[in-house]
């Protein structure tokens, strides 16, 4: 049987009094994709953040193929294997579109330098989308081209793992079906992705798999239909939306 490429046992954060992911373990297999779900301050980007060395756990592992993750800086987990989006987008300003994607290169994964890595990051822009603009300032590209620049980046490391940390979030419609199409790309290509999604057509659509958490604590898992369909499940998610409901009506 194969090693997956992460394993999290037991994972806690404390912050405090307050413990923000509570005992949670899974794994993520080679070529999956993951879909981290739950309502909103259930501790899916507390998590990411502490697969990614942003956090260090307060107790558990986390591995990444055998390898600790814990307590390694984020320069050392990107370059163990480990590439990211971030819920608000993080571009590098001063440095054009290219320079931005070629960073990730240098400081990713698999390493690289001079014209290999000016060439793979000139593909990795048409691959997003954003072919021809390889000399723009990142601060003048639209919202959905930003988030375009951060994943090319991200995968300019080539990375055994990619998070995504809602990637979708603040699509119209029409950007949403093409980031999609994106993402959908990356796994038919073989990617290993966790996805932290509130939108259930995506998670639908391009997960193999859900870890659901509620509070900081895993609540359910399994292939999303079945997940998505548990009553414990349903409550969660329901009760988010009575809250937003109350706070709505004022």
């Amino acid at each position: 049987m194969t090693a997956p490429v992460l394993q999290a046992e037991g994972v806690v954060k404390r912050f405090g009094g307050l413990t923000a992911v509570n005992a949670v373990s899974f794994t993520v297999a080679e070529h999956e994709v993951l879909g981290l779900i739950g309502p909103n301050g259930s501790g899916k980007t507390t998590m990411i953040n502490l697969i990614s060395g942003a956090l260090t756990p307060s107790a558990g592992t986390i591995r990444l193929r055998g390898r600790p993750l814990s307590g390694l800086r984020p320069d050392r987990v990107a370059q163990a294997g480990v590439g990211r989006t971030f819920q608000l987008v993080r571009v590098l300003p001063g440095l054009s579109v290219l320079e931005n994607v070629m960073a990730g290169g240098v400081f990713g994964h698999r390493r690289a330098w001079g014209p290999a890595l000016e060439a793979e990051a000139r593909t990795l822009l048409q691959r997003v989308g954003l072919g021809g603009r390889e000399g723009e300032a990142p601060e003048q590209l639209t919202y959905i081209d930003q988030k375009r620049l951060e994943l090319a980046r991200a995968l300019a490391g080539d990375p055994a793992l990619l998070l995504l940390d809602e990637w979708l979030a603040g699509l119209n419609p029409t950007e949403l079906q093409t980031g999609i199409a994106l993402i959908a790309g990356l796994r038919d290509e073989g990617r290993t992705i966790i996805l932290v999604e509130h939108v259930m057509h995506a998670i639908r659509s391009l997960c193999d798999r859900c870890v659901v958490m509620n509070s900081g604590s895993r609540i359910a898992e399994g292939p999303p239909a079945q997940v998505l369909s548990e009553p414990e499940v349903v409550r969660a998610y329901l009760g988010e939306a009575e809250e937003e409901e109350r706070e709505a009506a004022g």
